[in-house]
């Protein structure tokens, strides 16, 4: 069944009018008066919907029974990303998402490629939480992960956020110990992975101070754009196992 991501509030029995992006793919997919579809808001469960009136710029629906159904991820995984070149960034969204991701912040790095600001940095910013939540719509979540806006890495660093959370830094340093051993165990944490290059080793020291904790993902060197998603799977294997194996042990 079709599922749209609706930011507002819902509620069984109330009519409304689809948001402009929910309904043009409504009209994109040619969905009918009485077509049924799920509607999120992102602040938990999903809602059935039916199609009501299919007008040409506008689309009404009938929400229906709320579900309270969550498919987020075991642990909450904020990436912070040196912001990779071309479309990288884009594909890494989308599968982020996919993958569970709690949220998003693109660094600008001292070898970061893509170089934005002013205006132009947020177009980026709003076309990257655009693919967000079409990541969401597709995969079953009911929560869309927040995708900041391009900051500096010693902008973030001086941040509040950086107090926040267990910190894990991708490093391939002989002191990085494994992923697997550092995250066992966390509910909520935040992973820095660098760009093209990897981060400067000026960054990686400002990182240490500030509490991150250098972890290997393995011998192999993986491109800017895959460390993130496999460090995301790896994490949420390991908390899935564990709550396996709470649950068969009660």
């Amino acid at each position: 069944m079709p599922r749209f991501y609706c930011p507002q509030a819902l509620s069984s029995g109330l009519e409304l009018s689809l948001p402009a992006g929910a309904a043009r793919h409504v009209q994109v997919l040619r969905l009918q008066p009485g077509s049924e579809i799920t509607l999120f808001n992102g602040e938990g469960g999903e809602f059935a919907a039916a199609v009501t009136l299919m007008g040409r710029s506008e689309v009404q629906v009938l929400v229906g029974a709320h579900t309270e159904v969550e498919r987020e991820a075991p642990c909450a995984v904020h990436l912070l990303l040196g912001t990779p070149a071309n479309e990288r960034m884009d594909w890494l969204v989308e599968k982020a998402t996919e993958l569970g991701v709690a949220s998003i912040t693109p660094l600008l790095t001292q070898r970061s490629v893509l170089r934005l600001s002013g205006e132009r940095a947020e177009k980026k910013q709003a076309h990257w939480q655009a693919i967000a939540i079409a990541a969401a719509e597709q995969c079953g979540r009911n929560r869309v992960p927040k995708v900041h806006g391009l900051q500096g890495f010693a902008q973030w660093l001086r941040s509040d956020a950086a107090a926040t959370n267990q910190r894990l830094l991708l490093s391939l340093g002989p002191e990085s110990r494994s992923l697997a051993q550092a995250a066992t165990g966390a509910t909520s944490l935040t992973f820095l992975s660098g760009p093209e290059g990897g981060l400067t080793a000026e960054e990686e020291a400002a990182a240490k101070d500030s509490g991150f904790i250098p972890v290997t993902l393995g011998p192999r060197t993986l491109r800017a754009e895959t460390a993130p998603l496999a460090a995301l799977a790896a994490i949420n294997g390991l908390a899935s196992s564990l709550s396996d194996f709470a649950r068969g042990t009660r």
